[in-house]
């Protein structure tokens, strides 16, 4: 994955320098709002300063922090976890569904208790699980419903966008994703009331920003217009992106679907667009096929290990089987939306030369 960045967005920055702003958060980080909810289609939007301060403020906003647990999937980005402990609350795990990578419903509902407050639905790579199921299962045990749908700007289902299914939604703008400010995390909901708490929370707890009168604890987590800038003319350009990331999947899906060894993870290109080309690798031989691939100029790259494995999360207890399948297996194949063509091609036959070359382990 690699950013793309233009002429359109090289003027836009000269041009705003040229009006003397200020740089920070201001008219033109509104004007980035504005486009992002009317993309997704939410009344309130909050532009952060990445997507892991999205989630973490999300909570906060909630009033959710000490003494208080959050489900979470053990596949995931680990800023997904991360933001919870940010938030002062405790992450609890729940294995996920090998279908498509997000957390199973059966399994989330077993790990509700009394000091659960919220649901972190990660819609990884676009996929959705039993989204409107979790929205149930939310409502009745009264849990915030957070969508971390950072990997999933451009994924519907039933023509509603994903992240707009619970109580709020966050989004991600860093390098790799489909569109980018380089870092960035955007809120969206439904909620004013939570919308108003974020506000404060990201401005030092001020009810007006530029009047120092707090209101609660709050910290610097704005955005800046300089920032907004640059999303302004990456979302101009979503729509394309969107249509060139399913194209590219189909033609991975195309050259290599046929090969025993290969499985791709079932994905619905009509409302996903996957973020990264994921396979996985049977045979014990993923490891050795990233290096295979090196070897002839391809980058490519494992997925995630289960976050119960990474060092600051040992201590947690319990069963994560899907989880440590899913991270021994999978393998994330070159994504950029500069692909070319011939290039998917040619990193399709190293592959084929891989398989029939290399024995099982």
């Amino acid at each position: 994955m690699e950013p793309w960045l233009g002429q359109e967005e090289r003027k836009a920055v000269n041009e705003y320098l040229k009006t003397k702003g200020w740089l920070t958060e201001f008219k033109k980080t509104k004007e980035f709002e504005k486009l992002i909810g009317d993309y997704v289609g939410r009344k309130y939007v909050s532009v952060v300063t990445n997507g892991t301060v999205a989630l973490a403020v999300s909570l906060m906003a909630r009033g959710i922090g000490r003494g208080d647990e959050v489900i979470v999937p053990d596949y995931t980005m680990i800023a997904s976890v991360n933001a919870v402990v940010l938030a002062g609350a405790t992450p609890v795990f729940a294995d996920i569904s090998s279908k498509n990578l997000c957390l199973d419903l059966r399994l989330t509902k077993r790990a509700i208790h009394k000091k659960i407050k919220a649901i972190i639905l990660v819609t990884i790579n676009g996929r959705y699980p039993e989204i409107e199921k979790f929205v149930v299962l939310a409502k009745k045990h009264k849990l915030f419903l957070l969508e971390d749908a950072t990997q999933s700007l451009g994924s519907c289902y039933k023509g509603k966008h994903l992240g707009t299914f619970g109580n709020a939604g966050v989004f991600s703008f860093s390098a790799p994703k489909i569109i980018t400010t380089g870092q960035g995390g955007a809120i969206v909901t439904n909620d004013k009331k939570l919308y108003e708490n974020i506000l404060k929370i990201k401005d030092f707890g001020r009810r007006k920003s530029g009047v120092d009168r707090h209101e609660t604890i709050g910290y610097n987590f704005k955005f800046t217009d300089l920032q907004a800038v640059v999303g302004i003319e990456q979302m101009k350009k979503l729509s394309w992106r969107v249509e060139r990331k399913k194209k590219i999947y189909a033609l991975y899906h195309s050259l290599l679907g046929e090969i025993p060894d290969i499985e791709f993870i079932e994905t619905n290109l009509r409302n996903t667009t996957p973020w990264f080309i994921d396979i996985l690798v049977d045979g014990g031989r993923r490891d050795s096929l990233i290096l295979f691939l090196k070897e002839h100029g391809i980058g490519s790259r494992s997925f995630y290990p289960a976050i119960h494995t990474q060092p600051p999360y040992r201590r947690v207890k319990g069963s994560f089987k899907n989880s440590e399948d899913i991270s021994r297996r999978g393998l994330w194949l070159p994504s950029s939306s500069f692909l070319k063509d011939t290039q998917i091609k040619f990193i399709a036959k190293t592959i084929k030369q891989f398989f029939t070359t290399h024995e099982k382990i």
